[in-house]
Formats: C-alpha cells, structure tokens, sequence
C-alpha cells in the first residue's frame, strides 16, 4: 500500500482529564441513522459523541490492553464521522430537510425529467441550421460497456442491500452486500448496534423483498458485523485485494443514503491508509481506511466500495465533518472504507467462531504526547505499573517505558492514533518491526504480533 501521509485527521473531544495536555490525535465523531418516512429519509437521531476520558493520568491502552480514549480538542481540522445508524429515543431526534426540502428535490426533478425526457437522446445542431438532430444509440440501450459505471452497477445493484433495524426506541437504516453463497450479509457493526439484545434486523433486496436477519457476530474494534438470512437465491459479490489499491484508481460506492435503496455513485481513492477512530470511548473502531471523494453519506455505512473490475476492495463506514459544525450534513467528498484484507480476515472469523482477534504489540501509549510519534508511558504513569505487558510482544522484542516509537515497517509514525491503526490492519501472528527512540538513539526491534487478551 502506499506510504502513510504527513497529515492525519483529527477531531474536537470533551476537555482533558487531570494531567493531560492538548495533543493532535483523537477519534472521530459518528453520525447516527437515518430513518425513512412513507416518502422521504429523514435523521432518525443527533450525532453520539464520545464520552469524558475515564482513564487517569491520560493513560491510553495500546492495542493489546484495550482501546485508547479521546484525546483533547484541536477544532482546526476536520473530524470524521460514520454514517450511523445508531437508535435513540424519538423524542431526541432532529429532523432532516423536511417535506417541504423533499417537494423541493421532487419538483427539481420532474422538472430536469420533463427537459430531458421526451428527446431521448443528444440534440445536435444541424449544419443546415434547420434545426436539432437527435442521435440514437443502436443496439440495446441497456447495455454499456465493460468496466463503466453503469456496467459495475448493472452487476453489483442486485447484491446490495438495505439494512432496517428496529427496536422499541424506533429504528434505522444502513447498507450491506452479500458475502457468500450461504446468505451472510456484511454491514457495519454500528449499522446492527441500535437492535441492541431484543431489536430485530431486517434486509430489503432491490426488488422490494424483505427476508428476516440474524446476527451471525459483531466485532466494535474493526466495525463489521454478518447477517444471516434464509435464502439460496442472493449472489455474492467478487472480492479483491485491497493491497492492490493505488491512490487514483477509479471507484464505485452501493448503498442506501438516507434510506434511499440502491444508490450508486462513483469516484477515485483518494489517498490510503487513513487512521480513522471512530465510536464512544472504549467502545472505538480502528481502522486504517481507504479515503475516496465516491460520495457517502449518512445511510451508506455498510454497503462496498467496489474498483473498476467489480470486485469490493472495501466496506464504506465513515465520512468527514466540517470543523465546527454540531452534526455533518452529508458528504464533501472526503469518505473512508475498511480495506478488503481487513474485512475478509474478520468476517471469516466472524462467520467461524462469533467474534474477531485483534492483534496486539502489549504497551500502554501516552496521549499527552505532542511530539511526532507514539511514546509509551513510563511505569509510574500506569495504574498497574507496567506500562509493557510482561511477556507481551513489546517485552520480548525489548521496547522499553518511556521508548519513542517512530517507525513501524519503515514507514514513519505520527501519533498513537496512526501506531495503532496499523497494527489492527495487521493479522495475529504477523512479523512488524518497530524504530524507536531511547536515550537520544535509535533502535530497531522486530515482534510477533499476538492475540489480544479480551476482556
């Protein structure tokens, strides 16, 4: 995959704890579901917003531990948020555009329907300047060619799905796509969290056909989740590489925004590997994402990112906020995925056993770090005093307290946000190799990457 970015994208959070100071990184801010009326989508609730950091002394747990928490604010970059299709109750909602904003949008259209509908094709001038000339396409108008927008869609439409969740508090509405022969759906892991243990879980196909769900498992940390459903007539979509992925390669979104089934829109990768954190504290997902400018937006959590073959090289789940607005109104073209590798590793595991492994290295991270790089807490930082696992991999391959991780794999570090997204891309049992800082020298250090202990 391509070398990471000098920048990384950050959000506002609640003030520090006692003995913590402002420092760039921080999750991301979700968005919550969207709810469709008889005739419109409209926001079925206001955006979740991480909670006040737990954790003393700014202690952030590396992935081996647990999650880290927010850090403190820095409102002069963006934020990033999933189009979540979280429920709460009605009485907290805030309204989307409206009936009067839907008239508005309907009217538009008839009235670009009714300038472009009856001509049936492009209107030339003639060279006699008596008047247009309409050209036809010969053959089947449906057909396109290989490899087009249209021929993607053609193909992978009737494999996505929209995904309804409803519970006693009301309900939501996401995206999926069918993984397998043997009805698993995928979506995000936020899209089924509103269902909660008593909602239930629904997909509609592109015909209208609703089929009851069951959840298969859940896994917060990489924001995924498999449906299930009874049916031996849904096709599966072809799976790529994400690894192949390269910055400028032309991309295709599927889902349902704002409830609306069957949406297509297109665009290019717009950069790679991306830290995005987004969820409550403790609750976060981590993942180091595919950015594109294909527009998504509120609705589109779940549905794949698919290249110019067809094939899904990633699972839409978050979207960028302006900096200081309260609630994202929709895409600006700044959109992330989950790669590919990553989904099918923890869907599989998922489909297997119920729940995913998260790799781990076994160090505590300092947030209060402002400085390029990821710093591991000194021992007397941490609650337990041991700011590395004993026995953990970090232990074994040496890293220290107070080490100053600038590199992993050769590629550089930026903050803890950046160490830990990459690590999570990685699977148990990978080899990593590791620069850090110690004493004004530098060392290089090479682990195994373990299952994290679950708590």
């Amino acid at each position: 995959m391509s070398s990471p970015h000098p920048g990384e994208e950050h959000r506002p959070s609640d003030p520090p704890a006692e003995h913590t100071q402002p420092v760039p990184p921080g999750p991301y801010v979700p968005y919550e579901s969207y709810e469709q009326p008889a005739a419109a989508a409209q926001p079925a609730s206001a955006p979740r917003v991480p909670a006040q950091p737990t954790q003393p002394y700014g202690v952030t747990p590396g992935p081996y531990q647990g999650t880290p928490y927010p850090g403190p604010s820095n409102p002069g970059v963006p934020m990033v948020g999933a189009a979540y299709p979280q429920q709460v109750p009605p009485s907290s909602r805030r309204r989307g555009p409206g009936w009067v904003g839907a008239g508005a949008m309907t009217l538009a259209a008839a009235l670009l329907a009714g300038g472009i509908g009856g001509a049936g094709g492009a209107l030339l001038v003639g060279d006699d300047g008596g008047g247009p000339t309409i050209v036809q396409r010969d053959g089947d108008r449906a057909q396109r060619p290989d490899g087009s927008i249209a021929a993607i869609a053609a193909d992978a439409v009737p494999s996505v799905v929209t995904v309804r969740v409803r519970s006693n508090g009301g309900g939501g509405t996401g995206s999926g796509w069918v993984y397998d022969d043997r009805g698993h759906i995928v979506t995000n892991d936020h899209v089924v969290d509103a269902a909660g243990d008593s909602g239930k879980v629904s997909i509609e196909m592109t015909d209208g056909t609703r089929l009851d769900a069951e959840i298969v498992g859940r896994d917060s940390s990489y924001d995924l989740a498999v449906l299930k459903v009874d049916s031996d007539e849904l096709q599966p979509l072809s799976i790529g590489a994400s690894d192949d992925v390269v910055v400028g390669d032309e991309v295709v979104a599927v889902g349902s925004p704002l409830g609306l089934g069957s949406t297509v829109t297109a665009g290019i990768v717009s950069a790679l590997e991306r830290p995005v954190t987004a969820g409550e504290a403790g609750d976060e997902s981590f993942i180091s994402a595919i950015q594109t400018d294909a527009a998504i937006n509120p609705g589109n959590s779940g549905g794949p990112l698919l290249n110019g073959d067809g094939d899904v090289i990633g699972v839409n789940s978050a979207i960028a906020q302006v900096p200081g607005q309260g609630q994202a109104s929709g895409s600006i073209g700044v959109g992330f995925a989950i790669p590919s590798d990553v989904v099918v590793r923890t869907v599989d595991q998922l489909i297997s056993t119920g729940k995913a492994i998260h790799p781990m290295i076994g160090v505590s991270l300092d947030r209060r770090w402002s400085g390029e790089g990821a710093k591991v807490l000194k021992d007397s930082d941490v609650p337990s005093g041991d700011a590395v696992v004993p026995g953990g991999p970090a232990d074994d391959a040496g890293v220290e307290p107070g080490d100053l991780i600038t590199e992993m794999d050769g590629r550089r570090i930026t903050d803890l946000d950046q160490l830990i997204t990459r690590i999570r891309a990685k699977a148990v049992g990978d080899k990593v190799t590791l620069k850090v800082l110690r004493g004004g020298k530098e060392q290089e250090l090479t682990m195994t990457l373990e299952a994290a202990k679950e708590g």
